[in-house]
């Protein structure tokens, strides 16, 4: 089951992303405590935001090297999301879980008409401003901040920031995004596995399914549609949170 779950996560995020939301419910399912499954998902699923990066490559080279500096905030924030995940009481996050998995999944219904406004807005940059620059520093550490605790909506977050600082090339955006979600997720797991906060023999389990689904299952998802895998990804996060409630 762990297995299947990071496989179609692995599929789900090569074309829309919001894998989390299929791999954190389930490892809760199999048994483990919900901070544990957090981390263990947080760990399983890094090794597949190389491959997304590395998708992006190309775009990435015509953003300027300011773009970067948002790659320090993101690599705070994320660590400090996870010390913070690490200080929550077990039955604090117990009752945060449901709420969680609403609030990502919602977050992730606002990704198209996000992108839809971006397109459309062909705005001058504002990324040249200071002012600007350190207001997109200031809000992508809050981002990093939730997404070292708990992770799933990040990427929207990161693009409705991106548009507002007046980015208007949706596949730049998406590479920038991929970036910042790597040291985010990457400096959350880290931490994750030098407290010993992770299940191992699940965590290598799923890393494996979702390198599998990312190359082997890309195909079905893409032949469903990103409208498609969004749907399904919206029923599953509702219908994962209701579950949770009903089993508390």
């Amino acid at each position: 089951m762990a297995f299947a779950s990071a496989f179609v996560a692995g599929a789900i995020n090569s074309v829309a992303g919001g894998g989390t939301l299929i791999t954190f419910p389930v490892l809760i399912w199999i048994g483990l405590p919900s901070v544990t499954a957090n981390a263990t998902s947080t760990v399983a699923i890094w090794p597949g935001s190389l491959g997304s990066m590395w998708g992006y490559r190309r775009e990435l080279k015509g953003l300027t090297a300011r773009s970067y500096v948002l790659i320090a905030p993101s690599a705070i924030g994320g660590i400090v999301g996870a010390m913070l995940l690490r200080l929550t009481p077990p039955h604090v996050f117990d009752r945060l879980v449901p709420l969680l998995i609403v609030f990502a999944t919602c977050l992730f219904m606002l990704q198209e008409p996000v992108q839809r406004i971006i397109r459309r807005g062909g705005a001058e940059s504002h990324a040249g401003s200071t002012t600007w620059v350190i207001g997109a520093i200031i809000f992508q550490f809050f981002v990093a901040v939730y997404g070292g605790y708990f992770g799933a909506g990040i990427g929207i977050l990161m693009l409705a920031a991106l548009g507002i600082l007046g980015y208007s090339d949706i596949h730049q955006m998406n590479g920038l995004k991929n970036v910042l979600a790597l040291f985010i997720n990457g400096v959350a797991a880290l931490y994750f596995i030098v407290m010993g906060m992770a299940s191992w023999p699940e965590a290598i389990i799923m890393a494996a399914g979702a390198i599998a689904g990312g190359y082997g299952g890309a195909g079905v998802a893409k032949k469903i549609g990103p409208k498609g895998v969004r749907r399904i990804v919206i029923i599953v996060g509702f219908s994962m949170a209701l579950s949770l409630l009903i089993r508390r």
